[in-house]
């Protein structure tokens, strides 16, 4: 009698690891994306190619947008002094596209206003270029992410069922659920490439027309200072 008591008293601890410590499949991060299959490879380039871009294009635009306010005013002091020289050194000594744009306009002085401006607007739409170097590769990204991760999902579903009529009659649930979800991993790496690339995409566009502006800005005002009368 005292055995059997001892037997049911030991039953609820063992209910209760039985509960607490439940035998599953427990799965990593790397063990889950390499599930994907080689799909995932190129998925895992797109990445890498997404976030070298944002980085080498976020810090050159942001100092591109680093423009001195008072070189405008410097330059008119110089070229009113009738020191050319002197203000293209100084518009030289700031890298930046608004003062690269201002030396090329004081390197024109003393042809007409016209042919001035358009040397200001070609050098202009140059370091616009170079600002936008590698964003079409970016929004490439962020659209192709995520059809790769679709075809992968494709193609895994093609495996799973043809697993499953290779089968026969002796076709078991879990041979259809890993395969579905061995797919679906491409699409979700696919999608969160795509996302974070786009958001990306959009914040190196906005950073860009702010630089933009602040390039328009200048130039306006140079050629206001060309137009002031002497």
């Amino acid at each position: 009698m005292l055995k059997l008591l001892m037997i049911q008293s030991d039953m609820p601890n063992e209910m209760a690891n039985a509960v607490t410590e439940p035998e599953g499949i427990s799965l990593k991060f790397i063990d889950l994306a390499m599930k994907g299959g080689w799909i995932m490879i190129p998925i895992l380039v797109l990445s890498i190619i997404a976030v070298y871009i944002f980085v080498d294009r976020y810090f050159a635009i942001k100092k591109a947008g680093k423009i001195d306010t008072s070189l405008l005013e410097k330059v008119k002091i110089y070229i009113t002094g009738g020191k050319i020289d002197a203000a293209l050194a100084l518009c030289k000594s700031n890298d930046n596209p608004a003062s690269r744009m201002i030396e090329k306009g004081v390197s024109r002085i003393g042809r007409p206003l016209t042919d001035v401006n358009a040397a200001i607007e070609t050098v202009g739409n140059l370091e616009i270029s170079k600002l936008e170097k590698g964003l079409p590769v970016l929004a490439s990204v962020a659209g192709g992410a995520p059809m790769i991760g679709f075809l992968g999902t494709v193609m895994g579903m093609i495996q799973a069922f043809y697993d499953m009529s290779n089968a026969g009659n002796n076709i078991d649930v879990t041979l259809l659920s890993a395969g579905i979800y061995q797919a679906m991993v491409t699409t979700v790496a696919g999608l969160i490439v795509g996302i974070i690339a786009y958001f990306a995409y959009n914040i190196l566009v906005t950073n860009v027309e702010k630089v933009v502006f602040k390039m328009e800005a200048t130039t306006s005002e140079f050629m206001d200072l060309l137009n002031e009368p002497v």
